[in-house]
């Protein structure tokens, strides 16, 4: 009879945040998956927990996993852990998951501390809709691509960043998203030093870049936190605020008003559209007939 995979989540910062059932889970588990063994056997250590525990890690995810699925083939248990937080979030774990469910073995997670999440309800912005970026791609020209895609989208956006890249990080963030936009900049989650700075991305990138006097900090940064941008420590989450659609909209409807008719159905027909379609969208962009729109170009 198959065994399981089950899905532990760790602290992310305090120990105290661990549960119950976690600690059930890793004591009754067969092995321990962990992304990095060093790392988890201070944990284990510290909550008398003796399992035995093999490294699973992004490295190794593919030919580990395939040991890990045939260990639970032979009916054991298998619990896997990240260095912090829920794991196949923004972690190697999700392709074991995959791996498990195509197995036909059953997969099981105990919630618990997720940094995401943590952070989104710390940031004081829209939580009802999100999106999970975690980290952004090294290269600037491939960050750059992808934060072009979400610009428009209106749900809150989570990413993960290290220390040494989160000038250039927020600087893109400033650069295509818009300087106007809310970011909290979540920092030691849980920790003794946890920090949540609120602001714009004008104001984090004038911070970063060192263009800003951190004496000179808005009413909502501190001054000491001010500073902390500049000199990063420890893990960072960033959560920014999503598109203001009523807002482009609005920015929308000037620009068409700039526009004569014609130049309007022009636009559209150079992005593809025949010229019936064009018209239509004119009209629906700007609140009126199909009429009036060919009256317009006939006239």
């Amino acid at each position: 009879m198959a065994g399981q995979l089950v899905l532990c989540a760790t602290p992310i910062g305090n120990l105290g945040d661990i549960s119950a059932r976690v600690l059930e889970a890793l004591r009754g588990a067969d092995l321990i998956a962990a992304e990095d063994t060093r790392n988890s056997r201070k944990l284990m250590t510290h909550f008398d927990i003796h399992t035995p525990m093999i490294s699973y890690h992004e490295n190794n995810r593919f030919d580990r996993g395939r040991e890990l699925i045939e260990t639970m083939r032979e009916g054991r248990t298998v619990a896997l852990i990240t260095d912090a937080g829920t794991p196949a979030i923004s972690d190697p774990g999700e392709e074991l998951v995959r791996m498990a469910c195509e197995a036909g073995i059953t997969v099981t997670s105990l919630p618990g501390p997720a940094a995401c999440i943590t952070a989104l309800t710390l940031s004081a912005l829209p939580a009802a809709r999100f999106s999970m970026q975690g980290f952004l791609p090294r290269r600037k020209k491939d960050r750059d691509a992808l934060l072009a895609d979400i610009r428009d989208h209106a749900e809150t956006q989570i990413f993960y960043e290290a220390p040494h890249r989160l000038r250039e990080t927020i600087l893109s963030l400033a650069e295509i998203l818009g300087a106007e936009r809310r970011i909290a900049v979540c920092r030691e989650l849980t920790k003794v030093h946890e920090e949540v700075l609120r602001m714009t991305l004008g104001e984090a990138a004038s911070y970063v870049s060192g263009e800003q006097d951190p004496g000179e900090a808005p009413p909502r940064a501190e001054e000491g936190a001010a500073r902390s941008l500049q000199n990063p420590r420890g893990e960072y989450v960033l959560v920014v605020e999503g598109r203001d659609h009523e807002a482009m909209r609005a920015q929308e409807r000037a620009a068409w008003e700039e526009m004569s008719v014609e130049e309007h159905v022009a636009r559209y027909i150079g992005q593809g559209m025949t010229e019936k379609e064009a018209m239509k969208q004119v009209a629906r962009d700007r609140g009126c007939g199909k009429r009036e729109i060919y009256a317009a170009l006939k006239g």
